[in-house]
């Protein structure tokens, strides 16, 4: 077998610089243009493993998963139910404090939401709650907006209890 003429070898050798230094951004910019599936400060939820905190019940449905982080140590509390939330708040006010506080980050899934790897996340107070038959049976969804009955997140929580309060 014949050796390669020296200037085939040099042109090989600079074709595979430019792409070994054209790859780092590469995938630079293809991470760029990706969506994030969660919002800054948010944990992954792990869907069918995580165990909501209040129910210990795992996390399966996306349209209704919510969030709540903050506190000294930035805990991570998840619930498979935005009603689920209200009484873990209800029950947790002496221990946890914080959690009703406005710098506690919380988050809650659009019902909207086409799949898992696209939940589109909701900040709480400013979202509408539309009656869906939900994983705990408190039977709020969150939405954006609505042109059907729907109730803010105080009416909401007073619902919930209310719930809780007749053991659903």
């Amino acid at each position: 077998m014949k050796n390669p003429p020296s200037s085939m070898l040099v042109l090989s050798r600079r074709r595979f610089l430019v792409h070994a230094a054209a790859l780092p951004l590469l995938t630079g910019l293809l991470t760029a243009c990706g969506k994030s599936a969660w919002p800054e400060g948010m944990a992954a939820i792990h869907w069918d493993r995580d165990a909501c905190s209040h129910c210990k019940m795992a996390i399966s449905d996306h349209r209704f998963a919510v969030e709540l982080r903050g506190g000294p140590a930035s805990a991570v509390f998840k619930f498979d139910d935005i009603g689920c939330f209200v009484s873990w708040l209800q029950q947790h006010a002496a221990d946890q404090p914080w959690a009703k506080e406005a710098d506690a980050r919380l988050w809650v899934a659009n019902f909207a939401s086409p799949n898992r790897d696209d939940v589109r996340w909701l900040a709480p107070r400013r979202a509408y709650y539309v009656k869906r038959s939900s994983p705990m049976g408190y039977d709020f969804a969150a939405v954006e907006s609505t042109g059907e009955e729907a109730v803010d997140f105080e009416a909401m929580q007073r619902l919930a209890l209310t719930k809780t309060m007749k053991g659903m």
